[in-house]
């Protein structure tokens, strides 16, 4: 219940397009985006948070991955790596003021 709480409030933040919780192997559990662009963004973003924490690890072994941000003209992607077990990601729309 806490779970589905937290996501529906990040959810109604917004900007925010879409959550996705996946799990230690990069498959969606949760999503509020279509089947094709869940597919996507959980492999490849599995693939790039397991070669971060590796990187935070190797500069200090005593460090850990908390949080990774990513962010290009249009969108912003948030990873939140949990325990062992699952990792919550979060696509939003940038919204520029002048």
């Amino acid at each position: 219940a806490e779970v589905e709480e937290t996501l529906k409030r990040i959810q109604s933040h917004k900007g925010v397009i879409g959550t996705m919780v996946v799990n230690a192997e990069g498959i969606p559990i949760r999503t509020t985006l279509d089947n094709s662009t869940t597919v996507q963004y959980a492999g490849l973003l599995h693939q790039l948070t397991v070669k971060a924490k590796s990187t935070v690890r190797d500069i200090d072994p005593q460090n850990d991955l908390t949080f990774l941000r990513i962010r290009s003209k249009k969108h912003e992607i948030m990873v939140a790596p949990g325990n062992l077990a699952f990792n919550f990601i979060c696509k939003a729309s940038l919204y520029l003021t002048a």
